[in-house]
């Protein structure tokens, strides 16, 4: 099995209003994102790639798009926490990239969530 991974990054606010409100995360706040996906297949293209890493620009081009320096309430299904950003992003670009098997959302340089169905 081969497996690559390449990492994306943004900037974005959120509030998880769902928290207590004596919660620091319930309060308006940032973070910069770093996304990694995680990809993995049997064998390679006629290249030598399980994919070639720029065939995944459109990942940077929806993330800079759609999520960085956005609200991500107003972007997210459901409450913007690392693990539904994780989830949200493995189904927009399963479709497109079969290789794909797990998104990593990192808030800070110490915590991840990897969303792997």
């Amino acid at each position: 099995m081969y497996k690559i991974s390449k990492q994306f990054s943004f900037s974005a606010s959120h509030v998880l209003d769902l928290l207590p409100e004596d919660h620091p995360c319930a309060r308006l706040h940032g973070h910069n994102y770093v996304i990694t996906i995680h990809l993995k297949s049997e064998t390679l293209d006629e290249y030598g790639f399980v994919k070639d890493y720029k065939a995944l620009d459109a990942v940077k081009q929806f993330i800079d798009e759609m999520l960085d320096h956005r609200h991500l309430n107003d972007r997210i299904p459901g409450p913007p926490t690392s693990e539904n950003i994780a989830r949200f992003l493995y189904e927009q670009f399963k479709p497109e990239i079969p290789e794909l098997y797990a998104v990593e959302v990192s808030e800070t340089p110490r915590t991840s969530c990897i969303y792997e169905p």
